[in-house]
């Protein structure tokens, strides 16, 4: 859910029907236009080939994110989004190759008013770079009502696009 045609296609839902409901890390409506970046790393984790650290992700459009990767298989991210509406998501990951990661990532949606609304489901398959400083990544959203039923993106036009609404992601290693 966070590639760019669904950033231009939720901001333009959310210009023509408004915003009737929040979501935390999966909000295709809700990120900042002004991106930060880091100074280049120069540390070599390529000898680890892991994946476990704390990572800058950019989101395009949608946002960007601080996420962690725990050795025990679960992650947790932090977005650039209100808190109000929720900016705070997590999940599990396993390894599915050398270099290759697959996270299972969950977070709640919100009303305008602060009330519960549902969640989403964010499935993400991530490579990360030979050198072991960045991964890319490509990523399916779905999101969810209270009763388990598949409902669009809070502010995106019904319905809600078959196999939910694909992104993309590039990350960065922040360093220790």
């Amino acid at each position: 859910m966070k590639t760019t045609f669904l950033g231009i296609a939720a901001t333009a839902a959310l210009s023509l029907f408004g915003m009737a409901a929040h979501a935390n890390c999966s909000d295709p409506g809700a990120g900042n236009e002004k991106q930060i970046s880091l100074p280049a790393q120069h540390h070599n984790f390529a000898e680890h080939e892991d994946i476990v650290g704390t990572w800058l992700v950019n989101y395009g459009p949608v946002g960007q994110a601080f996420i962690q990767w725990h050795s025990d298989g679960t992650e947790w991210e932090n977005i650039t989004h209100p808190s109000i509406g929720g900016n705070i998501c997590m999940g599990s990951w396993i390894q599915t190759d050398r270099r290759t990661f697959f996270r299972n990532h969950f977070g709640w949606i919100f009303d305008s008013t602060g009330i519960i609304a549902g969640y989403f489901n964010e499935t993400e398959t991530d490579t990360l770079s030979k050198d072991g400083n960045s991964y890319s990544g490509t990523n399916v959203s779905i999101f969810y009502d209270m009763d388990g039923n598949v409902v669009p993106a809070p502010g995106a036009p019904s319905p809600a696009p078959a196999g939910g609404y694909p992104g993309t992601s590039s990350a960065v290693r922040i360093a220790p």
